[in-house]
């Protein structure tokens, strides 16, 4: 997922930078000087990796990892090609990079709760032309949920006001296509 991101990113930004310098607005484009990553080696070498890939090779990378037992505090930080280093445990600067990456954490899991809420309200009613919102309230009360129309007959669905023999007959083959 780290490389994918990274790629549409940068990948972005390569070309933006190539757009702008045959437009002559080269200057417009603001490359980042550090790219600071949640993890160890392991992480910095998939950076590496696209970063290599694209051609980007003039932007420091550095990788902030929990230390022991995931310990506040006791933080690796990763540059490629150095040995790791550990910053004091009292420092303003290791305090503000832990702040950083919490709200990062937070951030990515709050969207990720709402991308799985907004999946959970989907409903395959939705998907079916000629089923609006009046519709489906009807068959959702005549059935009691989508499975349940989902497992209704032609005949059952024509019982539902509303629905016509080409959308019971369209209702039914959607659930049944493949």
């Amino acid at each position: 997922m780290m490389k994918e991101v990274l790629r549409r990113r940068f990948g972005r930004l390569v070309k933006e930078e190539e757009e702008g310098a045959l437009s002559g607005k080269a200057g417009d484009v603001v490359r980042p000087d550090l790219v600071l990553i949640d993890g160890g080696m392991g992480q910095i070498g998939a950076v590496m990796e696209v970063l290599a890939d694209l051609g980007v090779d003039d932007i420091a990378v550095v990788g902030v990892a929990k230390g022991p037992d995931r310990d506040a505090g006791l933080e690796r930080f990763f540059i490629p090609g150095k040995p790791y280093f550990m910053l004091e445990p009292k420092s303003p600067v290791l305090y503000y990079l832990q702040r950083l990456r919490d709200e990062a954490h937070r951030f990515a899991i709050g969207t990720h709760r709402a991308r799985r809420s907004a999946e959970m309200k989907k409903n395959p009613l939705d998907e079916i032309e000629g089923v609006g919102p009046g519709r489906k309230k009807a068959l959702l009360h005549a059935f009691g949920s989508a499975r349940g129309v989902s497992r209704a007959s032609v005949d059952d669905l024509l019982k539902v006001e509303g629905v016509s023999q080409p959308l019971a007959e369209r209702i039914y083959g959607f659930f049944r296509k493949g």
